[in-house]
């Protein structure tokens, strides 16, 4: 048993995968609890390809009447490319906005607009169950990432909402945490006991960054560009191992580098996703928040 003076997470080394602006939070966190943090983004927040459906969305904005935003980063873009049009916040108060957490709320809340919905749980089937008999007939707007699942307008459209998508924001793999990332896990004094996942992005990028990937040519005899797996193709870990330059792969047999790892997911999608890719699930948030993550691991270090 630790000494009750110590802190619940000391000695503990932990990794942290966010995008860098957004890392401090869950960093600083970790930090007062004792843990030694590693900051690495596996995730960096771009620009989309295009503005033009989501300037056409808010030159608009008058025509709808729900908003949806999904993360932090969809309301920070949105925001943004407000104040690129000249577009003043009022202009959204006739909206009934549907926040996907209480992070996102407080997101939208600080520029001075009122947030109508948040699940309970704070995932895309719950925020669809949560707009149940409020949208039919209605018109929504939802800004998102580029590449994210098609669970809310699929089934908003189904309850009778006519929806329309607009890309607020692309994510990409950081190539430049390629090199830390395989460095640190093949380094005992320095790789972390924990591996923090806030996204199912983040586990995918993971994967990426660690050279990790599927058969380079599926069913159909279609070439699979390397370090871009097929959506559903399961990722096999024990295939992976690096030289001792940490800068190449090498054939399986050798050790394997993810032993010992443990991989905290901040709730059930994320974990789905970690699994889809033959990685296990060691600490799974109740509350699917950075809180809740950070409640998750204390305890499953008591």
């Amino acid at each position: 048993m630790r000494p009750p003076t110590t802190k619940p997470l000391s000695r503990l080394r932990v990794l942290v995968g966010r995008a860098r602006h957004q890392a401090s939070a869950l960093s600083s966190a970790l930090n007062a609890l004792g843990a030694d943090v590693i900051e690495i983004p596996f995730i960096e927040i771009r620009k989309p390809h295009s503005y033009k459906p989501l300037d056409s969305a808010l030159n608009k904005i008058d025509k709808y009447d729900w908003l949806i935003l999904t993360s932090i980063n969809g309301a920070d873009a949105l925001a943004a490319r407000m104040k690129k049009l000249r577009l003043n916040p009022s202009k959204l108060q006739h909206l009934q906005i549907a926040a996907i957490g209480p992070a996102t709320r407080a997101a939208i809340e600080n520029r001075g607009l009122k947030v109508a919905v948040v699940p309970d749980q704070y995932v895309a089937e719950s925020v669809v169950e949560s707009l149940r008999g409020k949208v039919e007939g209605r018109r929504v707007l939802l800004a998102r990432a580029k590449v994210a699942r098609d669970v809310i307008p699929r089934e908003l459209r189904r309850l009778g909402a006519e929806v329309d998508v607009a890309e607020a924001y692309k994510t990409i793999v950081p190539r430049s945490s390629r090199k830390s990332l395989q460095n640190l896990v093949i380094d005992p004094k320095r790789r972390p006991h924990i591996v923090c996942f806030t996204s199912s992005s983040t586990v995918r990028n993971f994967a990426r960054l660690l050279g990790m990937e599927p058969p380079r040519s599926g069913a159909s005899g279609n070439k699979v560009l390397p370090n871009q797996p097929r959506r559903g193709a399961r990722i096999q870990p024990r295939a992976l191992a690096l030289g001792k330059s940490g800068s190449q792969l090498v054939p399986k047999g050798r050790k394997n580098i993810l032993s010992g790892l443990r991989f905290a997911s901040i709730g059930p999608i994320t974990s789905n996703t970690l699994r889809e890719l033959g990685l296990p699930v060691h600490i799974e948030a109740g509350e699917y928040t950075i809180p809740g993550l950070i409640r998750a691991i204390v305890n499953a270090h008591r």
